[in-house]
Order: C-alpha cells, then sequence, then structure tokens
C-alpha cells in the first residue's frame, strides 16, 4: 500500500481541503494517509492516521520551530509522496526531496504575495517588500518540487512554468447536508456567513446593511467562524445593527452547514482585496450545494459563476444598502429565492462538485507514483 504524508502547520486538523476532501479521497482510494498537523493529541479519524503537532506560543515559533518538528515527523514515515499546504513549509519540502526518494506536492491554496499585502500584522511599509521578496523565494524554492497542485485558474497562471494541476475547493456532495426545508420560527427570517470574520471579509457591511433594511418581519443574521483580529469584535458590536446579530463563534464544520441550512439567505462579500476578486471561496459553493440563494460580491468571475447560474445576486460589497435592498429582494419574492436555492444546488451537483475534483488528485497521485 503506497503512504501519504500530508503536513499543515498552519491549517487544523480537519481542514476542509486538506482532510475532509484530499485525505479521505486518498483514503478511500486505497492509500495509507498520515497528516501532520497541530492537534491534542495522535489519533486516527475516518482512516487518516493524525499525527499530532503541539500548539505553537506564537506565529515566530510555528514558522521557525513547528516547522522542522514537522520535517523530523514526516521523515520518519517514509512516505511514497508528501504533499503539504503552507508556503513555510517549501524549505521542508525541499530537504524531503533532497532526503528522500520521495514525491513532493506543493498545494497553493492562496495566492500569497498578494495575502500580504492586507495582512494586520504586517506593518504597512513593509508589506510591498515582502510580498516581492516572498514571490522570488517561493518561485525559486518551486523549482524542486515534483507537482504544484493549485485551488484556482488565477493562482495557477502564477505557476504556468510549473505546468500546475488546478485542483478547486469545490463542495464535497457526500458530506454536505441535504437541501430539505427546515422550519423556522413563526416571523423568523435568517441571513447567515459561515467562515472567518474580518474586515476585508465584510464584516461591518453585513452589520450596517441590517440598520439599513426597512423590511417588517424579524431578521436576524448569524455570523459562524472567528472574528479576525479579536479587537475587532468590540467594534462590531458597537454597531447599532448588532442588536439583530447572533455570534456563534467557531464551530466544528459539520454543525456549521447543518446550522446554515436552516438560513434563507448566505452572504459571501469580501472586499475587492488582490486576493479576493480572483479567488473561488468555499462558502460561496457551500451555499448553493445547501440549496440557499447567496448575495455575493459583484467581482467579474463571481457575477459570472452567481448571474450565469441564477442562483443568487451580487452587489458591492463596500454598500451597506445595495446589501439591505438584496436582502429584501430575496425575502419578499420567496418563490424566486427558492428557485435561486434550486438553481445553485443543481449548478453544484453538475459542474461545481468535488467527485470532479477528487479525480484530478488521484491522476496526479498515479501519474507520480508511476514515474
Amino acid at each position: 500500500m503506497r503512504r501519504v504524508v500530508h503536513l499543515t502547520t498552519v491549517h487544523p486538523p480537519f481542514d476542509t481541503r486538506i482532510f475532509q476532501k484530499e485525505a479521505k479521497t486518498l483514503v478511500r482510494a486505497g492509500y495509507d494517509v498520515a497528516l501532520i498537523a497541530q492537534h491534542a493529541k495522535n489519533e486516527i479519524v475516518d482512516g487518516v492516521k493524525i499525527i499530532a503537532l503541539p500548539k505553537p506560543r506564537n506565529r515566530l515559533t510555528r514558522i521557525f520551530s513547528l516547522t522542522w518538528r514537522a520535517f523530523r515527523l514526516a521523515l520518519r514515515e517514509q512516505a511514497d509522496v508528501y504533499h503539504f499546504h503552507d508556503p513555510e513549509l517549501l524549505p521542508i519540502g525541499v530537504l524531503l526531496k533532497i532526503f528522500t526518494r520521495a514525491k513532493v506536492i506543493y498545494d497553493v491554496h492562496e495566492d500569497v504575495p498578494q495575502q500580504i499585502l492586507t495582512k494586520y500584522w504586517i506593518p504597512v511599509p513593509l508589506r510591498q517588500p515582502l510580498a516581492v521578496v516572498f514571490n522570488a523565494a517561493e518561485k525559486l524554492l518551486v523549482w524542486a518540487m515534483d507537482a504544484v497542485v493549485v485551488a484556482t485558474e488565477g493562482i495557477g497562471a502564477k505557476f504556468a512554468r510549473f505546468r500546475p494541476i488546478v485542483v478547486h475547493n469545490y463542495p464535497d456532495l457526500g458530506i454536505l447536508p441535504n437541501p430539505a426545508p427546515v422550519p423556522q420560527e413563526e416571523g423568523q427570517k435568517v441571513l447567515v456567513y459561515v467562515g472567518g470574520i474580518s474586515r476585508l471579509r465584510g464584516a461591518v457591511e453585513m452589520i450596517r446593511a441590517l440598520e439599513c433594511l426597512t423590511y417588517s418581519e424579524d431578521v436576524w443574521l448569524d455570523l459562524i467562524g472567528r472574528v479576525e483580529p479579536a479587537e475587532l469584535e468590540a467594534e462590531l458590536r458597537a454597531l447599532p445593527g448588532y442588536g439583530r446579530v447572533r455570534f456563534f463563534g467557531w464551530l466544528p464544520w459539520k454543525l456549521a452547514w447543518e446550522h446554515a441550512q436552516s438560513a434563507l439567505v448566505g452572504l459571501v462579500l469580501f472586499h475587492a482585496a488582490p486576493n479576493h476578486t480572483n479567488a473561488l471561496p468555499n462558502k460561496l459553493f457551500e451555499y448553493m450545494a445547501i440549496g440557499i440563494p447567496v448575495i455575493a460580491s459583484n467581482f467579474p468571475l463571481w457575477k459570472e459563476i452567481v448571474e450565469g447560474n441564477n442562483c443568487g445576486i451580487t452587489v458591492d460589497p463596500l454598500d451597506p444598502k445595495a446589501i439591505a435592498q438584496a436582502v429584501e429582494h430575496l425575502l419578499t419574492h420567496p418563490d424566486e429565492a427558492c428557485r435561486m436555492g434550486e438553481n445553485g444546488r443543481q449548478a453544484v451537483e453538475e459542474k461545481y462538485n468535488w467527485e470532479r475534483e477528487g479525480e484530478k488528485l488521484l491522476k496526479l497521485y498515479e501519474g507520480l507514483l508511476s514515474q
């Protein structure tokens, strides 16, 4: 049996892309799969052997200490394939290539140089120089990899010379709840947002849109996720519209989407940051998969998906009034909203699903291991 090790020092052990999709797909295909990640203990979950890393004290400890611990643990596994998911692990990927005979895969989830330009914890004067330096270092180290996997075509264009394999973050219909009408309290209408809650992801505008609503019935916004940075939460709570917010914090993936299924509308209102306009956020397709209409940012790529499949409305994410108008349109046209939800689910079943993406991943592994 071929042995595979996935490595991440950044993502949680049950990350949707890494664990729920890629690792479990490999297990079902007959691979012996281990995942090195921050976790409380070593254990086997759904056939995946989780090898626990301790939680680092801070970001520097993670980058300069935890990565080396991950490297040592990876060597012990004597894998046929090492598949890593964090840019800070690129040096480790190179060392695995040098010290083992295994194949090494770099999985690029985000355009990191573009991300650096909006990182709140990096001083503004340093962002551009750091982005340039990282971009050059990433391109240099990737030459040592056997394959590059990317989450979007936009990221793939950046790595064109390395012939990347695009494996989208589309929903796995086997692990998401099926669309089903969920009874709500009389007169209560629920909007939902699932994911990291930050300024660049539209947290302020979503709450300010609640202030602009003229809809007579009870409308709530359910926020499911962690606030980033933590200090933003106090600012959000001070907004007048926060009286209509129910904050659930982080929930396990399955519980989060079971809860989201009871909502009438899913929100994904990212700002036009460099790393957003060409991204394909999980939550957009997961809202579609559970059969609820979406209100999304009017980026050309997102507009093509949402309006092209008639599964929601796109708006200027910086305009709370426009967001409120879109919400009111869906709440006052329930038949249209229902059809949009059905259209979204159908589009996922036909085009935007993990089943197709998983086949690409397996084909890549087969090709590498047959060389």
